[in-house]
């Protein structure tokens, strides 16, 4: 459900390309899913959470304990195991809110991106407010990435000429070719570190 561009969608517009590579004054945030488990409390999440980063946003989402007790494979156990489960993401979410208020201004202040929260339970994921953001429409942060990535690849000038493009390419293998082209993405940035810097050493 929530899926989005690991590690690399942290550079934010960090560096040139033939696209022009957007606001490229944002910090860098390849270290954020890092910073972010050392900050965080012991005993919030069951392992590391899952940080998706974005040019506006850094969505932090950590998996709960399952939810106790026995429920039945009928309608009635899968209705009451879903109640069980809201409730407990609820419980977190009202106990944690004053410190997830503190590490988001914290990560805020150091990143440049606003910090939203979710949890997950096993396959049920809840997120909590997160940014809307104006692309000719308004736009979560995994259709942001997807318009980002042809952006800093090249393939589009501006979000809007991404949009149009990604219509066009509806009903086709996206997922697959965008993950290729973040491979190619990684390769370039690889060897433009090798090159020469042009300051004759």
């Amino acid at each position: 459900m929530h899926r989005g561009w690991h590690g690399g969608a942290g550079r934010g517009g960090r560096g040139p390309g033939r696209g022009g590579w957007q606001q490229a004054d944002l910090p860098d945030a390849d270290d954020a899913g890092a910073w972010l488990q050392g900050r965080l409390p012991d005993g919030w999440f069951v392992s590391a959470p899952e940080v998706t980063v974005d040019r506006e946003e850094i969505v932090v989402v950590g998996e709960l304990p399952p939810v106790d007790g026995e429920f039945g494979d009928s309608e009635a156990g899968r209705a009451d195991r879903a109640a069980a489960v809201a409730g407990r993401i609820s419980r977190f979410r009202e106990q944690t809110r004053e410190e997830r208020i503190e590490i988001a201004r914290q990560a805020e202040h150091r990143y440049g991106r606003k910090v939203a929260w979710g949890a997950r339970i096993g396959d049920d994921v809840e997120l909590f407010t997160v940014a809307s953001v104006p692309v000719m429409t308004r736009l979560r942060q995994p259709e942001r990435v997807v318009l980002d990535t042809l952006v800093d690849s090249g393939v589009a000038r501006s979000r809007s000429d991404a949009l149009a493009w990604a219509v066009r390419l509806v009903g086709q293998h996206a997922d697959e070719w965008l993950g290729e082209l973040r491979d190619a993405m990684a390769r370039v940035d690889e060897l433009r570190a090798k090159g020469p810097t042009g300051d004759g050493g």
